[in-house]
C-alpha cells in the first residue's frame, strides 16, 4: 500500500520536469511537504481533454467516486489505493481506470513494517539517482448539492519488488518516463494498459530508516527524511 509520501518540488518544477502546464488559473499547493497525508490536496498530472497535452491540477487524496450520493458514501471505505489486481473490475476504480489516469508526482514514500507492534519503524523508499518519479493514479470529479465539483485521486498499488518486501507485501505502482503519455491517454479507453501495473526494477531503487515523527500526520519538514540523509551522507550503501 501507500499511504504516505514525499513531495519537494513545488508547482514550477512539477511542471518542468513532467512537461506539464501548471498555468491553470487559482491552481495554489504548498512549495514542498515530506508528509503528504490523505485528505490533503496535490498536485496530480492528467491529459487536458481540450488540448490533449499533459495539466497539473490540485485534487484531494482519497477519491470520490463520481456515483457517490454524498461524502457520507465513502467515510469509512479507503480509497487512497486501488488494487492493481482489481482495477479493471471493482466499481470504485473500473470507471476510473478506463478514462481518467493521472500521474501523482512525488520524490519517495514512507511504509512500515507489517508485522510488529506499533510504534513501528518507518521506512523511506525512493530512486537511488534520487530523482522525481511518478506513482500510477486514478482521478475522479463528484458534484455535491450545491453544484461545487471536488476532484480526487487514489494511488495504484501492486506486488512488492525485491527491496520493497522486505518491510510490506505491497508497493505504489512507480511509472517508467516512457510510460507517462500510454498512462495518460483518454484514448485507451476499450484497452487500458493494465501492463504497466507491475513492481518497479528493486535495483534501481534504495531504502532507508526515516525519522519516526513521520508516524504523525502534524510533522513535516525534511527532518522527515533525517535518519535517511544521515545515512546517505556516511556513505551506508542501500539494503
Amino acid at each position: 500500500m501507500c499511504g504516505r509520501y514525499v513531495r519537494r518540488s513545488d508547482k514550477q518544477k512539477i511542471a518542468e520536469w513532467f512537461h506539464a502546464d501548471g498555468n491553470r488559473g487559482g491552481l495554489a499547493m504548498p512549495d514542498s511537504d515530506y508528509n503528504v497525508a490523505p485528505t490533503t490536496h496535490q498536485p496530480i498530472i492528467r491529459q487536458s481533454q481540450e488540448t490533449g497535452e499533459r495539466e497539473l491540477i490540485v485534487a484531494r487524496w482519497g477519491l470520490v467516486p463520481f456515483f457517490a450520493k454524498d461524502m457520507q458514501e465513502v467515510k469509512g471505505l479507503s480509497t487512497i489505493n486501488a488494487r492493481a489486481e482489481t482495477i479493471a473490475t471493482a466499481k470504485t476504480w473500473r470507471e476510473p481506470f478506463r478514462k481518467r489516469r493521472c500521474l501523482v508526482p512525488a520524490d519517495a514514500f514512507y511504509e512500515w513494517p507489517k508485522a510488529g507492534k506499533a510504534p513501528k519503524q518507518p521506512y523511506v523508499f525512493r530512486l537511488s539517482n534520487r530523482n522525481p518519479f511518478a506513482f500510477a493514479g486514478l482521478w475522479d470529479a463528484w458534484q455535491d448539492e450545491q453544484g461545487g465539483w471536488l476532484r480526487s485521486f487514489a494511488i495504484v498499488t501492486t506486488e512488492a519488488n525485491e527491496l520493497m518486501a522486505r518491510i510490506h507485501p505491497r508497493m505504489p505502482v512507480i511509472l517508467h518516463t516512457r510510460d507517462y503519455d500510454r498512462w495518460l491517454d483518454r484514448g485507451e479507453t476499450e484497452r487500458p494498459p493494465l501492463d504497466l501495473l507491475r513492481p518497479f526494477e528493486a535495483e534501481a531503487m534504495e531504502m532507508q530508516e526515516a525519522n519516526p515523527k513521520v508516524n504523525s500526520v502534524r510533522n513535516n519538514g525534511p527532518e522527515m527524511l533525517e535518519r535517511a540523509l544521515a545515512a546517505a551522507e556516511q556513505g551506508v550503501l542501500p539494503l
